[in-house]
């Protein structure tokens, strides 16, 4: 679980990022959560933009993702949701 802190430090972080996963009407299916695995590999912080196709509410979404994911939610902001999972090895270093 993330502190407050840390997840002040990650919305710092993650101020510049682009959505890297575009969530559309089919919402969370396998394939969504593959590539946001593979991202979170990559990144460790990645954001995510719900499309307004999705009929899912943003904070399903974030939480189905998170879950499946095993990553964190570190912020929603509008239809955007940044997401973090501690690599290996991690190259952010959380307060």
């Amino acid at each position: 679980m993330l502190t407050g802190k840390q997840k002040g430090f990650l919305r710092g972080l993650g101020h510049n990022l682009n959505p890297v996963v575009m969530i559309g009407k089919h919402s969370v299916n396998d394939k969504v959560v593959e590539e946001v695995l593979n991202s979170l590999a990559a990144h460790e912080l990645i954001k995510v933009r719900v499309l307004e196709s999705c009929d899912a509410d943003r904070k399903e979404v974030a939480e189905n993702l998170a879950t499946a994911c095993n990553a964190q939610v570190a912020q929603i902001l509008g239809r955007t949701i940044l997401l973090y999972k501690k690599g290996d090895p991690p190259v952010i270093n959380l307060p």
